[in-house]
């Protein structure tokens, strides 16, 4: 995609636009991503969905507290957790799917083929494109009611997108000097990813109360969102921000997240940022596995 080809992807109007992943006829070249037919059924018949993924055996599956989650919610919410093959292969014996294709609450979906070998970059698809995964959707592991979730962080704010503060770090410029003191990516690509936003109009955080008002960090481990026009168009854009640069999705939240509204001024994006505490009241995080079975990008000296 051309940057001229990008920049009309911002405007809010009717378009073909690319959105990660898509999949051709029989015998055709596609992106990967591929998912079972049955799977594909399931998800399709999914209202409101708590999802995640594991790639690359890098985490622990955890299942949800059921002593948390209500009577309506396990009859009509759908808990799908995404596995590739690696990651399926290395359950312990014993806690694989049943003849059903659960483990506990989660529908296990094994994703083959996946279209990236950065498996932080993988995960950006069930992460910020539900919509196209579950399309009749709504859209860690949770110590909450998601039916409850949804109405506060939602229905009760009257937003379309929910994403909670960074716990300690407000502006991007914050985030581009921990992302390079810890080797979290190489140094040259995150530089001129921030430079370019710096350059189309990313600002500093502005703690005076004007605008932009909004902390320019998220923390992104959890997201609560409606398929809503402007909530998929706004996933769908920062995750071809995350596929031009660097996987790094904090860095690039903010950026997309201005520059959608600068551009559809008359087509308002209802997002709540709450409290970070908030997130951790609801949510438990985990740290993923010490060892890493696919190695980062390589990070400068």
């Amino acid at each position: 995609m051309s940057l001229q080809e990008r920049e009309e992807t911002y405007y809010a109007r009717n378009q073909t636009l690319h959105c990660g992943f898509v999949q051709g006829p029989e015998d055709y070249p596609n992106t990967g991503f591929y998912l079972d037919e049955n799977d594909k059924i399931y998800m399709a018949s999914c209202r409101v969905v708590v999802s995640s993924c594991i790639f690359g055996s890098s985490d622990y599956l955890r299942r949800p507290a059921k002593s948390k989650i209500g009577p309506y919610s396990k009859k009509n919410v759908c808990f799908v957790m995404f596995l590739d093959e690696l990651t399926l292969g290395t359950l312990s014996e014993g806690t694989g799917p049943d003849e059903t294709g659960f483990i506990g609450l989660w529908r296990i979906v094994v994703v083959e083929k996946l279209p990236y070998k950065d498996m932080r970059r993988a995960g950006k698809v069930p992460k910020f494109l539900a919509h196209r995964l579950f399309p009749s959707a709504i859209k860690l592991r949770l110590n909450a009611d998601p039916m409850l979730i949804v109405e506060y962080f939602l229905w009760r704010n009257k937003a379309e997108y929910a994403i909670s503060m960074h716990y300690d770090r407000t502006c991007v410029s914050e985030e581009v000097l921990q992302n390079k003191r810890l080797n979290k990516y190489n140094h040259t690509a995150i530089d001129e990813q921030f430079y370019f936003y710096q350059s189309d109009g990313l600002v500093k955080f502005n703690e005076s109360g004007k605008e932009p008002v909004l902390p320019n960090v998220p923390e992104g481990s959890f997201i609560v969102r409606a398929h809503t026009p402007m909530s998929n168009l706004f996933s769908c854009l920062w995750f071809n921000e995350v596929n031009r640069f660097t996987s790094r999705d904090q860095l690039s939240f903010t950026y997309t997240y201005l520059k959608l509204r600068r551009m559809n001024t008359g087509k308002p994006f209802h997002l709540n940022m709450f409290k970070d505490c908030e997130r951790r009241a609801i949510t438990k995080l985990f740290h993923h596995r010490a060892n890493e079975t696919a190695d980062p990008p390589p990070a400068n000296p």
